[in-house]
């Protein structure tokens, strides 16, 4: 068979998300020094909690996973979907909480009840809850109670922007990175002035890329790239392949 018709094993791969892995740009510095502060939350009220929010793939799960790292021993990481009233007594039991994804319990009156009880219980016992969303809790829509919505609206809220060139370099190298894939910064540079201006956009693009190389056996270069951006929906609708 040819070598595009090559069978490709997807052996997956598993993203970097120590704090020496996270990609700092001014789009997320002040997210960062919120998660560096610990533990000095301690003992500022309002439950000890905080809010990220930022669009998809900006880095608010590697937040989280660096908050835990600082934290220790006892954080446990939760979903807003997953929340039940009969989690929480387990969840808080370490004192200290992520839950990503946050959003998720708006609109739904046992999500809203677990993540009700989880602020309280970790409040009275002097932990610590650090919830991550696209929106901040202002603009989430649906909140059923409005107990939380006001426990919700007491907490501060660290913003993730939307990335600048320098952050998309930096994460597209990141995330080929953690493939094991090492374009040289001319591929980078080039990718940067045309893919679409989203952390998720750059997730994907690196994914097609890395599929694209294996099936066809072809190193990651501006002529590959330009292959895919003419094929796919991920850069302008400009992006022209370039004669052999």
């Amino acid at each position: 068979m040819t070598a595009p018709e090559q069978l490709v094993l997807n052996l997956g791969h598993r993203p970097a998300l120590a704090r020496k892995d996270f990609v700092v740009s001014p789009a997320n510095t002040e997210a960062l020094a919120w998660i560096e502060r610990w533990p000095r939350w301690l003992g500022w009220g309002s439950g000890s909690g905080l809010v990220l929010h930022g669009p998809s793939g900006c880095g608010k799960s590697h937040l989280l996973s660096i908050w835990r790292e600082r934290v220790g021993v006892g954080t446990v990481l939760a979903t807003g979907a997953a929340l039940t009233p009969d989690s929480v007594p387990e969840l808080a039991a370490g004192g200290a909480v992520a839950v990503d994804d946050a959003a998720a319990v708006a609109g739904d009156g046992a999500r809203e009840r677990a993540l009700f009880h989880l602020h309280n219980l970790l409040a009275e016992r002097g932990g610590a809850l650090l919830l991550a969303a696209v929106e901040p809790p202002a603009r989430w829509p649906g909140l059923i109670l409005p107990d939380l919505r006001s426990r919700l609206l007491a907490l501060p809220v660290a913003a993730i922007g939307a990335p600048d060139d320098a952050l998309l370099a930096a994460l597209l190298a990141k995330l080929f990175s953690d493939r094991q894939l090492h374009p040289t910064a001319e591929v980078i540079a080039w990718l940067v002035a045309r893919m679409e201006r989203s952390c998720v956009a750059a997730g994907r693009l690196v994914a097609e890329l890395d599929r694209r190389s294996l099936a066809e056996r072809r190193p990651i270069t501006i002529r590959l790239a330009q292959a895919v951006m003419v094929d796919t929906a991920f850069g302008d609708q400009g992006v022209t392949l370039d004669p052999p």
